[in-house]
């Protein structure tokens, strides 16, 4: 998969007239510039570097778009030191931009890192990469390592390596493995209360959103804004892939058409739609690709950004043979805590297998919406949701296939190969194949 990023936006991956700068720290100081962060307490920076963050209007980059301030504002200064930790789990199969930012940026993420422990008054920094990659988490320990050698950080860094997982990724799962060993996600009615490690608050920020504050703490939020929309300011990572000649990695303005950023991939002419946000995410019909890729546009389409993800699919494949695969996927991906994801999420893939086929009962697609109604929101976290959200975009999307594979009529394009990604032996690519 390459790494391009277009001309417009060209700020935490750069492409200068001599190419790609180094990913050690030499080219990241070429690239970047330094950053002064203060070594003994300066409460006059910490206000200054937290006003910038709140003014630049940066969402967080790793599925829920909360505002990046926000969670800083919640670290309360208490009695038990705070904890920053990096989420580059990348639990999303589709989604390749965290580990292109440790493999090409290193710094920039622990730039950002360093910035956020600073301010809320962190020692420490736990960067979690997910125990099967490897390449990610020997550039970033190589990061770390020059680091120690110029003297330039005065906390604890580490990288951990939890278990591989669509759901160790998510927030508080995360959070439990760091303090007992086991990725189990718990409730959470409040998302403006910090998650802990141990005993203290845990700030967790995606890599791709440390990066933008180092780049914040740089230059300002003036310049930040400089780039995308007034209600969708800066750029952003997204990975494009399916029907695409050239899938990677872009770093495009905020606002952008959605069109305009698949064609720089290389799209198929004749797509029937693309899945925004992931797996987790939607459908949008081709016909909508004029969207602006922001949140509040994207919202009124019924999606949203997600994890940062674009999978283009063509005319020839079929979105209810697709769909059936993610969720198989998806129901395997379960922790096996909540009966949502134990019972229900196998239920909608049956469901939807049979539907591929051609040999469902008449009443399969009322079956799959009470199924999704019943499970939606009754999840410790929110991996059942995300799966609701794909069904019944689909069932939208592709409503005139689903009533012909509901007819027993299953289109051609069901026997087509997939243009979805999936880990080695999932269950989405076995049993869907």
């Amino acid at each position: 998969m390459s790494t391009m990023t277009l001309a417009c936006a060209q700020r935490m991956l750069p492409v200068g007239p001599g190419g790609r700068p180094a990913p050690d720290l030499a080219g990241h100081l070429a690239a970047h510039g330094p950053l002064a962060i203060p070594i003994r307490n300066d409460p006059g920076w910490k206000a200054a570097v937290r006003r910038a963050v709140a003014e630049s209007g940066l969402l967080g980059r790793g599925g829920a778009g909360f505002p990046a301030a926000a969670k800083w504002d919640a670290i309360d200064g208490g009695r038990h030191r705070p904890l920053v930790v990096v989420n580059a789990m990348e639990g999303e199969p589709a989604s390749a931009k965290d580990r292109v930012l440790l493999g090409r940026a290193p710094h920039l993420v622990l730039d950002g890192a360093e910035v956020a422990a600073a301010v809320i008054g962190a020692s420490e920094i736990a960067i979690c990469v997910a125990d099967h990659n490897d390449p990610a988490a020997a550039s970033i320990e190589a990061a770390i390592a020059e680091r120690r050698r110029a003297g330039m950080s005065v906390r604890r860094i580490s990288v951990r390596r939890p278990p591989g997982g669509y759901v160790t990724g998510e927030e508080s799962s995360l959070v439990s493995w760091l303090s007992s060993g086991r990725a189990l996600p718990f409730l959470r009615t409040d998302k403006s209360v910090p998650v802990t490690v141990g005993r203290g608050p845990a700030l967790v920020h995606n890599a791709e959103t440390l990066s933008q504050v180092a780049l914040i703490a740089r230059h300002g939020p003036a310049w930040s804004r400089g780039l995308g929309t007034t209600e969708a300011p800066g750029s952003t990572l997204v990975t494009v892939t399916g029907a695409v000649s050239s899938p990677g990695v872009l770093e495009v303005e905020l606002g952008t058409p959605v069109a305009d950023i698949v064609a720089r991939a290389g799209a198929d002419t004749e797509l029937s739609a693309v899945l925004l946000g992931g797996y987790g995410g939607a459908w949008l019909d081709a016909a909508q690709l004029a969207v602006p890729y922001a949140p509040g546009p994207l919202s009124a389409a019924g999606a949203s950004q997600g994890v940062g993800v674009i999978i283009a699919l063509p005319r020839t494949s079929c979105g209810v043979a697709e769909t059936a695969r993610i969720v198989r996927y998806m129901a395997g991906e379960s922790v096996g805590q909540c009966g949502p994801c134990i019972f229900g999420l196998p239920a909608i893939a049956d469901d939807l297998e049979q539907l591929r086929s051609g040999r469902a009962d008449a009443g399969v697609v009322d079956r799959i919406q009470m199924r999704a109604g019943t499970v939606e929101g009754r999840g410790a976290c929110r991996h059942p949701d995300g799966v609701v959200r794909l069904v019944r975009s689909a069932l939208v999307v592709f409503a005139a296939d689903t009533l012909d594979h509901a007819r027993g009529r299953p289109c051609s394009g069901r026997a087509s190969p997939t243009v979805l990604s999936f880990p080695e032996g999932a269950a989405g690519a076995r049993r869907s194949a």
